[in-house]
């Protein structure tokens, strides 16, 4: 585990703006609109990851000529990894776990967008179940996809690695890691802090809350990450 001062942030980093915002975004309204709200709320680490997590998922779908890397079902692909931590901000800090209230929101925002209830739903799943290992991965094939880009940003690969592995140098130049695994796991025990009933112990919620319970004057990355 790196020590605490591994991924100390400065104030200048703590606020960078993600460059090369406008290339990425599939040019749909969705996909547009989706950003537009993840972008306002979610702090730079967190978007940037996100960025990260779906430029791999869409390697992932073309890889696997998916049904997910084209047209509508694009538009999902892009919601389910822009707002699978949308849940940690402050807009969304409802009383269920994180990734729920994540998928609630993306549900509510594409229906408002004119999504049908069953295509919202597919993206509820992949970002509610995006941190349930085993079962993400069985779901559906949006599910699995999600889950496999979230690992492998966080290196801990499972499929596709050696076709991920030939970006990882240009997306994190382009979309830099700011101290992701700090920031949301601090994101997550914070709001646990004040609702344990956010993490519930079977939960990876559970798991950061109770490391960092173990040793509350820990400031490094939560060691249950």
């Amino acid at each position: 585990m790196c020590p605490p001062s591994a991924f100390a942030l400065s104030d200048a980093d703590a606020t960078a703006p993600v460059p090369g915002t406008e290339t990425f975004v599939p040019s749909t309204d969705i996909s547009r609109s989706v950003y537009k709200h993840a972008a306002s709320l979610l702090s730079p680490a967190i978007l940037n990851h996100s960025i990260r997590v779906y430029l791999y998922a869409k390697i992932i779908a073309d890889h696997k000529k998916s049904a997910y890397a084209h047209d509508e079902k694009h538009d999902l692909l892009f919601a389910a990894c822009l707002f699978h931590d949308i849940g940690t901000t402050s807009e969304y800090n409802g009383a269920q776990r994180f990734e729920v209230e994540g998928g609630d929101a993306a549900v509510k925002h594409l229906t408002g967008l004119g999504v049908s209830e069953e295509h919202a739903h597919e993206v509820w799943m992949a970002i509610s179940l995006h941190t349930s290992a085993g079962i993400a991965e069985r779901i559906n094939e949006l599910t699995t996809i999600v889950r496999e880009a979230i690992l492998f940003d966080f290196g801990r690969s499972q499929g596709n690695a050696e076709v991920l592995a030939k970006s990882r140098e240009t997306f994190e130049g382009q979309f830099a890691r700011l101290g992701i695994e700090k920031v949301l796991g601090d994101a997550v025990v914070g709001q646990a802090v004040k609702m344990p009933n956010k993490a519930p112990s079977a939960s990876w919620p559970g798991v950061l809350y109770r490391a960092h319970l173990a040793e509350p004057e820990w400031d490094g990355i939560n060691k249950a990450f």
